[in-house]
């Protein structure tokens, strides 16, 4: 059978739609009900923070999944199960809400749940969307369409936030329901569309069955896949930088308000600044990546290289800003921004690329160990980030050092995973599964 062509940049789109579609139910749920149980409900702050927790931690069922869409040969149907699973999910975390101020423990139950369906849904299609742009997508284009997958998904973030908080007011439990209810079949069916005819026919369709090999039990693939040493490289490189990452806004937010005195205005539009910074650090690496990738096999391991090592810098000054040194703060949180960006489009490419080298036979599990080592980040980050935090002021007695120790832990788990990614073998050296960790190659 003829091999399938790569996706061009409309398949990409196409692609980057469904991650934006999962970006807008997982935004309902981590932001808007969040706050709905903690402001309407009075409900306290950890109900909901263990809620997200959680959808984080089943996530760790995403070398299943992943090797699940490689036994099967397809990719798509693990994506819109997902996306029914999340949707599902969705509404009915927001139905389980509505529940709790009349019956607390169904409402309570209804809710967790749910979350952990969230996490399902989020990891099933995640993976799998992912997996197939890896196998589908030509490795020149690595970064910009890791960039354009992933700006769709900020771009599902916003759009959702804008639309679905103007249909919220004025507020009641019940117009809660109907408008999350309608995000999640706006997904959904947006998801089916997108997909509808893009992924084609599986690889040895139509083949004769004693022509097609028989696919390794999920224990045995996993430990083959493990013993790649580039695969447990980046595994630990993801794991580092993306809790360096995720326990960002948890800190930097209160920061600026605990010690530097910025209203919360002022703390949401430094936010901004960060998200903007982190918009063009993406852009830019895309656009490098577009005219100059494809003479370098190195590019995309470079890059997340100098993204981590600029996050690590602005992170120090910023510890150093919280003891008294003059720091200027916006231009910084800006350039952390940058330096966020440029990392996390090189390493969403650099997934891509990695997953796809071995062959689509195990794409799947590759981008499920490090979507898992990703989503355990994001959970400890939540919890690290915070609890460091506090942990200091009571060491230290006072709210700037504890910050300032935060930072360069930040920093010190980026420059850590900086070293991680660049400590790759060269290509050609040794076995052929040691190669560049993140070659970008024609």
């Amino acid at each position: 059978m003829e091999e399938a062509r790569p996706l061009g940049w409309f398949g990409v789109a196409r692609l980057g739609l469904v991650q934006a579609s999962i970006g807008a139910v997982v935004v309902m749920a981590t932001t808007t009900l969040n706050r709905v149980m903690v402001v309407e409900l009075a409900l306290p702050a950890v109900v909901p923070g263990a809620l997200v927790a959680a959808h984080h931690a089943v996530q760790v069922l995403r070398p299943r999944w992943g090797h699940g869409s490689d036994a099967t040969g397809r990719r798509t149907p693990w994506i819109l199960g997902g996306m029914a699973a999340l949707s599902l999910g969705g509404t009915g975390a927001a139905l389980g809400v509505l529940l709790i101020p009349a019956m607390p423990a169904v409402g309570l139950a209804l809710a967790a749940l749910c979350y952990l369906l969230i996490g399902l849904g989020v990891g099933a299609a995640g993976t799998s969307l992912l997996t197939l742009a890896a196998t589908r997508v030509a490795p020149e284009r690595g970064a910009a369409a890791a960039a354009a997958i992933w700006i769709m998904m900020i771009a599902g973030f916003a759009v959702t936030a804008g639309v679905a908080g103007a249909a919220l007011d004025p507020f009641s439990l019940g117009r809660l329901v109907r408008v999350v209810g309608a995000v999640c079949a706006v997904a959904l069916l947006l998801s089916a569309l997108s997909l509808w005819g893009l992924e084609g026919r599986a690889p040895g369709a139509g083949a004769p069955r004693a022509a097609v090999a028989p696919r390794p039990a999920f224990g045995v693939a996993l430990r083959r896949v493990w013993a790649e040493a580039p695969v447990r490289n980046f595994t630990l490189f993801v794991f580092a930088s993306m809790l360096a990452y995720g326990s960002q806004d948890l800190v930097l937010d209160p920061f600026a308000g605990r010690v530097l005195g910025l209203t919360p205005g002022d703390t949401t539009k430094l936010s901004g600044l960060q998200h903007g910074g982190a918009l063009a650090g993406m852009l830019a690496l895309a656009t490098v990546g577009a005219l100059w990738g494809r003479r370098r096999r190195d590019f995309l391991r470079a890059g997340a290289v100098a993204g981590c090592i600029l996050s690590a810098l602005v992170l120090a000054g910023l510890a150093s800003g919280a003891l008294g040194a003059v720091v200027p703060l916006r231009p910084a949180v800006a350039l952390l921004g940058f330096g966020n960006g440029v990392f996390a489009v090189a390493a969403v490419g650099s997934m891509m690329t990695l997953a796809g080298q071995g062959g689509p036979e195990g794409a799947g599990l590759r981008m499920g160990v490090w979507g898992a080592a990703q989503a355990l980040a994001f959970g400890a980050g939540a919890v690290l980030g915070p609890g460091l935090v506090q942990g200091g002021i009571a060491l230290m007695g006072a709210p700037p050092p504890a910050y300032a120790a935060v930072f360069l832990v930040q920093a010190s788990l980026f420059l850590l995973s900086a070293r991680l990614v660049a400590s790759a073998a060269p290509a050609g050296a040794g076995d052929a599964r040691a190669a560049d960790l993140v070659p970008v190659s024609a």
